[in-house]
């Protein structure tokens, strides 16, 4: 079957969440009766022709199908579904800045949703990924307990998940064995005291036995694992393209991706700058964290780049 790349555009608008301020919605339209899934919804976008890119083909589909200009579409993430009319490679953009008023010409219903309260249903088969990824936060902190000691990594937790942390990988390869293992089970307890999830770098195991949300693996163990590890959570480091698309094969949910910048805590690792590390990325197989060197004021420009978010171990403590 005859490969179709598509442009898929989730469209961003800041809304009330009646809480904590604002939230991010995204838009879906319901497919129109006389197509194939009719009643079904999806992200707005449509076929790249012979001869676009993919940034272009979302920038007429959003015009034809929405009447909208895209002012910022940030490439996010590549995604491949065979259906029974079509194979297609769905090449997700985040349009975060757009100007004009929706007129829809296309679906027979358009709803603002967000990633942690669904309304609307059923959704077409190739988004269930997608709609996981969304709900992805944008910063993925790393601890180094072994580098500031144990109690002080669990306040500075603590403080963190107080101010809104949700995503925490464990990373302590240089802890023994003992005293690891007492980190990582108060640390993943601490984080579902706040509704955050943690992973644990290295060690299925001792993710399963902590009840950790998932494991985050090494480049090391990636290029070795036959088979995705048996939890709900996986996250992998990549240092190159073809660890991406390896992760992506495996199945991860998300990747880290550098170092952008070169890190203490990887001393002999040259950094890639942002014009490298958004050649390398491209529309990635799986959201991608910007890891090395990286601080929140990093968030725009790792985002233009092609990343999902950043991942951080210093500056994710700094405060705390």
């Amino acid at each position: 079957m005859k490969l179709t790349e598509v442009a898929a555009a989730v469209i961003e608008r800041k809304a009330a969440d009646g809480t904590t301020g604002f939230a991010n919605e995204f838009l879906l339209g319901r497919r129109a009766p006389g197509t194939f899934y009719p009643g079904y919804w999806e992200f707005p976008g449509g076929k790249v022709e012979p001869g676009e890119t993919a940034h272009a083909a979302l920038v007429r589909e959003l015009a034809e199908e929405l009447g909208i200009g895209v002012l910022r579409a940030d490439p996010w993430l590549r995604r491949e579904h065979i259906y029974e009319h079509a194979h297609v490679r769905l090449n997700f953009f985040r349009v975060r800045d757009w100007c004009g008023e929706l007129h829809d010409h296309v679906h027979s219903a358009l709803a603002w949703q967000r990633a942690d309260g669904l309304t609307v249903s059923p959704m077409l088969p190739a988004n269930a990924p997608v709609l996981a990824a969304l709900a992805l936060p944008d910063f993925y902190a790393i601890t180094h307990a072994a580098a500031i000691g144990i109690d002080a990594q669990l306040m500075a937790l603590a403080s963190a998940l107080e101010a809104g942390l949700r995503l925490v990988q464990l990373r302590e390869p240089t802890l023994d064995a003992a005293r690891r293992a007492a980190f990582v089970h108060a640390a993943v307890d601490l984080c579902h005291q706040y509704g955050a999830r943690a992973l644990v770098n290295g060690d299925p195991g001792l993710a399963e036995a902590a009840g950790a949300d998932g494991v985050h693996l090494p480049a090391r163990m990636l290029a070795t694992l036959e088979a995705r590890p048996a939890l709900p959570l996986v996250a992998a480091s990549c240092h190159t393209p073809a660890e991406l698309e390896r992760a992506a094969q495996l199945g991860c949910d998300f990747a880290v991706f550098g170092p952008v910048r070169a890190t203490a805590s990887h001393s002999g690792a040259i950094g890639l700058g942002w014009q490298n590390f958004a050649a390398a990325l491209a529309v990635p197989p799986l959201p991608t964290f910007a890891l090395g060197g990286m601080t929140r004021a990093d968030l725009d420009a790792a985002q233009r780049a092609g990343a999902h978010g950043i991942a951080a171990i210093r500056a994710a403590w700094e405060t705390y």
